[in-house]
């Protein structure tokens, strides 16, 4: 396995209270928050590839930016993007996209709970 899915598997699994499942087989590693997906790894080939949940237009410039970045996998274009772990993004980008994607799609809190 990559050092890159190495790091993406474990920035998935760092997220406030992610859960990983296998639904769509061992080959996926699915990430989810409140049964919501964030994150879907491929285990299946290397250096295989992360999809996220992204803004729209902030992925229309990632797509522009990266050429190992392209509209989600199997997913909607529009709002979800999938990296490839080549090496090619550095670690700290994949970790904040990561993140995003965890915070776009967890549940809000709300103004004064804990």
């Amino acid at each position: 396995m990559s050092a890159e899915r190495d790091a993406a598997l474990a920035a998935c699994a760092r997220q406030d209270g992610a859960g990983l499942e296998h639904p769509f087989g061992p080959q996926t590693a699915v990430f989810k928050i409140a049964g919501k997906i964030f994150a879907l790894v491929s285990l299946r080939d290397d250096p295989g590839s992360v999809s996220l949940k992204c803004d729209p237009e902030h992925g229309e410039v990632l797509r522009a930016e990266h050429a190992s970045i392209i509209p989600g996998y199997h997913l909607n274009k529009r709002h979800w993007i999938t990296v490839g772990l080549d090496g090619s993004i550095p670690g700290n980008m994949l970790e904040e996209l990561i993140e995003d994607s965890y915070d776009l799609v967890a549940p809000r809190r709300r103004k004064g709970s804990a």
